[in-house]
């Protein structure tokens, strides 16, 4: 299936390694032109070589924190400098650090939301412009299953991504007629270094293997999803191949959502 990305230019957010890095490959398989950035400088650089290589597509990179205003703004700028406006926006950022509200502070909320919330505002009104004037736009926010049902512990998580949810739908609405659409992508469990790291901090390999055991019996297709799964729904989303769909969030978790509004 020919998604018509050939020559488009994809901005990638956090895209060094995980799911981020998983987008990046998959839009630049397909054609895109790559936009990449994330914190560490390293990573990045070694990343964007990996695609070049995997996927042959023309890879810029430069390492930028999105939650950082001028960071972002320099990113973009070289962006426009070297690929050109980007038609396509993939917003993805880290997710804050867990705990129950009690435990919570006010800069620990001021930071999830400009990390999670605010990057993805500012990015989306960098883009849109360009994709306004050209009648052509893919915007795709990564958000959490946490957005279907909010997930205990993760009381700074569940509202910094329902607020990028609420974002989204509003502004899908609003630039609809315009040919830009907006949607979600709500990742489940993936095979990630991040729940590696949480499996393997377990000092006891009894508690590990029940934690695990409990992880999957939680997901009905009883596996984690691979981080190419998810990449293969966002391509979707930014192809032409999905010019109607536009203001959803879409789960993919192997069935772990159990509510029924999609």
């Amino acid at each position: 299936m020919d998604l018509g990305l050939g020559g488009r230019v994809a901005v990638v957010q956090a895209s060094s390694r995980g799911l981020g890095r998983a987008i990046a490959l998959e839009l630049g398989r397909e054609g895109a032109r790559l936009a990449l950035c994330a914190r560490g400088r390293e990573t990045l650089e070694r990343t964007a070589q990996e695609i070049r290589s995997e996927s042959g597509a023309e890879v810029f990179a430069a390492p930028a924190d999105v939650s950082v205003p001028s960071e972002r703004a320099a990113f973009f700028d070289a962006v426009e400098r070297s690929l050109g406006p980007p038609s396509i926006l993939v917003c993805n950022a880290g997710g804050p650090p867990p705990g129950p509200f009690e435990a919570t502070t006010a800069e620990a909320w001021r930071q999830a939301l400009d990390t999670n919330l605010l990057s993805a505002v500012e990015s989306c009104r960098r883009v849109l412009p360009a994709m306004r004037a050209a009648r052509w736009g893919r915007i795709v926010l990564v958000t959490s299953l946490a957005v279907k049902q909010p997930l205990p512990g993760l009381v700074l998580s569940n509202a910094a991504r329902a607020g990028v949810t609420g974002f989204a739908k509003s502004l899908a609405n609003e630039v609809a007629s315009e040919n830009v659409t907006v949607n979600c992508v709500c990742p489940g469990t993936h095979r990630t270094d991040r729940i590696r790291r949480l499996l393997d901090a377990q000092a006891e390999p009894a508690t590990r293997a029940r934690l695990e055991r409990e992880l999957l019996a939680s997901i009905p297709l009883g596996r984690m999803g691979e981080p190419e799964e998810l990449a293969a729904a966002v391509a979707f989303l930014c192809s032409s191949r999905a010019s109607f769909v536009t203001g959803i969030s879409l789960a993919v978790d192997g069935g772990a959502s159990r509510s029924l509004l999609s």
